[in-house]
């Protein structure tokens, strides 16, 4: 395929024409927005039926070169990235797609160091990082809120390289133990963890300011490995690639192309978006949201009720207890055909208000590409014990949000069906206890209560972004004395 040179811009209207190593280095746009390509690609049936005989790896290195130009990142450079990213994988595929009863498919996402499907695209995205940091000599601060898998995954991800240091904040007493432990005994000079005494969603507000600050960013060099960044996005536009490839272009004629429908378990809605610009892109998807009783996604579908309740509510499925599910702004400007004002007026109403109704016209729009359905901890519990007496198989909380639809909505004929399976049971012991289930813990997990642990707690009297900020400038400080003395070496 001919690639065009790929630019990115905000989706707030205020940037435009950057590369993607700008916006890998970045987290929020300056104008407060959220970065995406500037074009979309399209694949053709004919791509697809080549790309079909691909393997997981080398269909990333496919998606992902017609998002990074081959100026930035050479393709014998990406590919030599991506491989070196996967290799920690406990599987070689680094996915597995299992089939299970009633015509059910599980992509298994969570075969990483953390047991998560970030693992993913954390590792891809710490490839390219560091690919650039070394290239031009630099140094980089992330920064990074948490609703449990993020922060473990981003941590592990970067863990004692010279060229970065990572500040991690995490909603106390809201995450499970072996989340916490994930990234409380991940000990290093570049590692620092904070423990918050709030919701995910409170975290969320002292880093978009801290990000809106140009002075800031530009001077500590910070950024996200949150899904706001691109490069996360990017490399879970693969997932639905490479299930859609795997499950229904056996069925294709022709270039009549069959629908596979996905269940995607959906938080912060960075699965979501990266479905739906794979269904831009020509790809046949049926999408639909999964949400647990936190439940603003399925809210917007269902009323145009694009609101936050009036607080975060603690669920079985931690990792989606979010009421802000940020990426819904990038599907919104995707379906606004890119109309930045319009979405930079909503988004901001959003945040000064916490509620939005969204015009009916883009209501409408949302509910063509989009549907939805949310799980009480009740239903949760009900679809783990059901997998299991179907099929032997044990599902993880959040997998069990999107396998919940499958046992209550029957498959439209034709059509398979796929449910997105975001992290490993292992994470979540005290729910699969809960559900009357067993499990043996992996030996990396069952090690987690024996080791060491360090962070810092934000108290809720706390002012959190200055703290954090005080935080930040003092890593480049020590840095920067560390660096002077080695010159004087």
């Amino acid at each position: 395929m001919k690639q065009q040179r790929m630019h990115y811009c905000s989706t707030r209207a205020g940037v435009q024409g950057l590369s993607f190593r700008d916006v890998l280095f970045s987290g929020y746009a300056a104008d407060g927005g959220m970065f995406m390509p500037e074009t979309i690609p399209s694949l053709s049936p004919e791509t697809l039926l080549t790309w079909s005989r691909l393997s997981y790896q080398q269909l990333l290195c496919e998606i992902c070169s017609l998002y990074i130009p081959e100026q930035e990142i050479p393709r014998h450079d990406l590919e030599g990235l991506i491989s070196q990213a996967l290799s920690s994988f406990s599987i070689p595929e680094a996915v597995r797609l299992v089939q299970l009863k009633d015509s059910l498919s599980i992509l298994e996402l969570f075969h990483g160091e953390t047991l998560a499907f970030k693992d993913l695209a954390m590792s891809c995205t710490s490839q390219f990082l560091q690919y650039f940091l070394r290239k031009d000599g630099k140094r980089a601060t992330i920064l990074v809120g948490t609703s449990g898998d993020t922060g473990g995954s981003a941590i592990r991800s970067v863990l004692g390289l010279s060229e970065v240091d990572i500040v991690v904040v995490f909603p106390r007493r809201r995450i499970t133990r072996v989340q916490e432990r994930q990234m409380t005994t991940s000990i290093a000079d570049n590692v620092h963890v904070f423990a918050a005494d709030g919701t995910s969603d409170d975290i969320d507000v002292p880093l978009r300011k801290l990000f809106a600050d140009p002075d800031l960013v530009l001077h500590h060099g910070l950024m996200s490995l949150n899904s706001v960044n691109w490069s996360r996005i990017l490399v879970q536009l693969a997932h639905f690639l490479f299930a859609y490839l795997q499950l229904s272009m056996p069925q294709a004629k022709g270039d009549a192309l069959p629908v596979l429908e996905v269940l995607v378990p959906t938080g912060g809605a960075g699965n979501i978006t990266a479905g739906y610009i794979m269904k831009l892109m020509g790809i046949p998807l049926r999408l639909v949201a999964m949400v647990n009783s936190n439940d603003i996604v399925h809210r917007a579908l269902q009323s145009g009720d694009f609101s936050m309740s009036d607080s975060v509510k603690q669920t079985l499925a931690p990792a989606i207890d979010i009421q802000d599910p940020y990426n819904m702004e990038r599907v919104f400007w995707l379906l606004s055909g890119r109309d930045g004002v319009m979405v930079k007026s909503l988004m901001e109403e959003f945040q000064r208000t916490h509620k939005l109704t969204l015009p009916a016209s883009l209501h409408q729009q949302l509910c063509e590409v989009l549907s939805s359905g949310s799980v009480s901890d009740d239903g949760i519990l009900e679809a783990m014990r059901r997998c299991w007496q179907d099929n032997h198989y044990l599902i993880c909380p959040h997998t069990a949000v999107g396998v919940w639809q499958h046992y209550h909505t029957p498959i439209r004929p034709g059509e398979n069906r796929c449910c997105i399976a975001t992290a490993s049971p292992a994470k979540f012991q005290e729910v699969v206890q809960k559900a009357g289930l067993t499990l043996e813990l992996p030996e990396a997990v069952q090690a987690l209560d024996t080791l060491e642990t360090r962070y810092e707690v934000l108290e809720r009297s706390d002012d959190w972004e200055s703290k954090l900020r005080r935080h930040i400038e003092s890593i480049s400080s020590m840095r920067r004395l560390g660096a002077a003395a080695e010159t004087r070496d």
